[in-house]
């Protein structure tokens, strides 16, 4: 019996992980932060000490809005709009986690720094993008165009960059690990000093790709591909 007093009060003491839960708009996780008593990231984000799902759900049908969890495979944003991407990034916002971006034209646009983990870039256009220290963990990006774009120190950290154009990329000192590059063009492409550990590289095209310096402890490779890098 004290045993499971003891058990008991150690769980009652000890503190509960927070959870960060995303709704389908801004106005929707604002509210119901207050609802809650949770605070609001100032984006789509509510963070909470304990998340009790009943009460999430009942504030989120009184709003007609749906939610998940940070990380969750599906996505409850609306597509968001280029411009509005580019308007809000202009008036200092940095934070567009889960953002719904498949598709989207953003060649050639300057987004240093921009929080867009666990987005999604599925086919996005973001050829001579500068995103360098750019965000992007967990990210779809599989079959975006990143041709010529600046991603150094970005965090690519489990990012899906299946079959993208890596072509011309400046990736010095990204940190790529876990992520998934199989069948990616990196041709040309500068990845000095990057952090490729336990990255899946299967299949990816690296003639005159710069490896110099590079971290591939770990990293999924067919040896064969690396015949034309510069190491």
């Amino acid at each position: 019996m004290k045993n499971i007093i003891s058990i008991g009060w150690n769980s009652w003491l000890k503190p509960h992980k927070e959870s960060i839960l995303l709704f389908d708009s801004i106005a929707a996780a604002s509210e119901i932060a207050l609802m809650l008593n949770a605070e609001w990231d100032g984006c789509n984000g509510v963070i909470i000490a304990k998340c009790d799902e009943i009460a999430v759900d009942t504030a989120t049908k009184l709003l007609e809005a749906t939610w998940c969890y940070q990380g969750a495979s599906k996505a409850v944003l609306d597509k968001v709009a280029t411009d509005e991407i580019l308007r809000r990034y202009a008036i200092g916002e940095r934070n567009f986690i889960n953002a719904n971006l498949r598709c989207a034209v953003l060649a050639s646009v300057k987004l240093s720094e921009i929080n867009l983990s666990y987005a999604k870039l599925s086919s996005a256009d973001l050829s001579q993008a500068n995103l360098s220290k750019a965000d992007l963990t967990a990210a779809d990006l599989s079959e975006a165009n990143l041709s010529g774009a600046d991603l150094s120190k970005a965090y690519l950290m489990r990012t899906n960059l299946t079959k993208a154009n890596l072509q011309l990329a400046d990736m010095r000192g990204a940190n790529l690990s876990s992520a998934n590059l199989s069948e990616v063009n990196l041709t040309d492409a500068d990845l000095r000093g990057a952090n490729l550990a336990l990255a899946d590289l299967r299949g990816a095209n690296f003639h005159s790709c710069n490896l110099s310096g590079a971290n591939l402890t770990g990293a999924k490779i067919i040896e064969s591909d690396l015949a034309f890098a510069e190491q």
